[in-house]
């Protein structure tokens, strides 16, 4: 496994003290001892700050920026939320924890933390976001967009598309349907995972970055345009109920009690997550390209054949998806340019 001095924003890190070691100098000449010894504790402070910031990856500078983003948020609408002191806790304890991470990180090494900060805390950060809009989007946002999105389907299909998926639909094509939408969940860490074991650092470090910056896109886009999804507001109209074969139904139920209704239909994150990471899969990983573009393109469809989606959502999560790598890219360049990175 590659070194941690190895990696290239570690070695960074490594010339943070160097502009402070003609400070020290002059202060041990010109200066008291009892103030050599205050000043050379600044110095340290100061270094030690300079470099945990040098140590930060973009991914980190990212997950930062989003906690706190979520946390002016909150704060800003305090009397909206029922469960503000949570929310508070949650965000403010996330940051202080990928602190710690960084911190820890700089003075030792080790598998175990260098798994949990770059693959098991920011998993954990993405889930435990998501959860908490289901406190945050409804009291800030409370008007659903559900009626806009159902007049914009109809307006391009001249139908509502899963009203007219209904001739197509039979247990055994919804078994395969509902476990084509569950893959979401497993297609970037697979990815993410395959990278590691073929220590493809620096790839790895910038697909979670383009990954995780699509997951917060979507979720600002959830805050914006918060809609429940055709499997609420045209249940009427459905008269074809989805029933599965054998694990349609099993999938189904599970996914419903996992998410419960969080408004996330606006844009499909599934879309743009899966699109972000066949792209990356196309760049880094030829193998795995091969099996994700037809499972993803299953689970695109799944989307709205499931009734979780409008297909303006799909559009809108693929439309999410480009930009997301555009930003990500142009933004990952600079910063590498930015630190003197091959």
């Amino acid at each position: 496994m590659m070194q941690i001095d190895k990696l290239p924003y570690r070695n960074i890190a490594k010339n943070a003290a160097i502009p402070c070691v003609t400070c020290v100098i002059w202060r041990n000449v010109y200066m008291d001892k009892s103030d050599v010894a205050e000043d050379t504790a600044v110095i340290r402070t100061t270094v030690s700050l300079r470099k945990m910031l040098c140590l930060m990856r973009p991914v980190d500078h990212l997950n930062i920026s989003f906690l706190s983003f979520l946390l002016i948020l909150t704060l800003t609408f305090k009397k909206n939320l029922p469960m503000f002191d949570y929310l508070i806790s949650l965000y403010s304890s996330l940051i202080l924890i990928l602190f710690i991470l960084i911190y820890l990180k700089g003075r030792f090494t080790g598998r175990l933390l260098i798994a949990i900060h770059e693959i098991i805390f920011p998993l954990m950060i993405i889930v435990l976001c998501f959860d908490s809009l289901g406190y945050v989007v409804h009291y800030i946002n409370p008007v659903d967009k559900d009626p806009t999105l159902i007049r914009i389907d109809y307006m391009l299909f001249g139908t509502n598309p899963t009203v007219f998926l209904e001739r197509f639909v039979n247990p055994l094509l919804t078994d395969i349907m509902q476990l084509s939408y569950s893959t979401y969940y497993f297609l970037p860490i697979i990815f993410c995972l395959a990278l590691k074991f073929h220590k493809k650092h620096d790839a790895f470090d910038r697909s979670v970055f383009l990954i995780i910056l699509c997951f917060y896109l979507s979720y600002i886009g959830y805050l914006i345009f918060p809609a429940i999804g055709p499997r609420f507001t045209l249940n009427s109209l459905q008269s074809v109920e989805l029933k599965g074969f054998l694990v349609g139904d099993i999938i189904k139920e599970t996914l419903n009690r996992l998410e419960g209704i969080k408004r996330d239909a606006f844009p499909s994150g599934h879309t743009a997550i899966t699109v972000v990471v066949i792209y990356l899969a196309a760049r880094y990983e030829r193998l795995l390209f091969r099996i994700y573009l037809p499972a993803g393109i299953l689970l695109i469809i799944s989307t709205v054949y499931c009734r979780y989606h409008y297909v303006i959502d799909v559009i809108a999560g693929i439309a999410l998806a480009v930009v997301s790598i555009y930003i990500g890219e142009k933004y990952y360049n600079i910063w590498y340019k930015k630190n003197n990175l091959p």
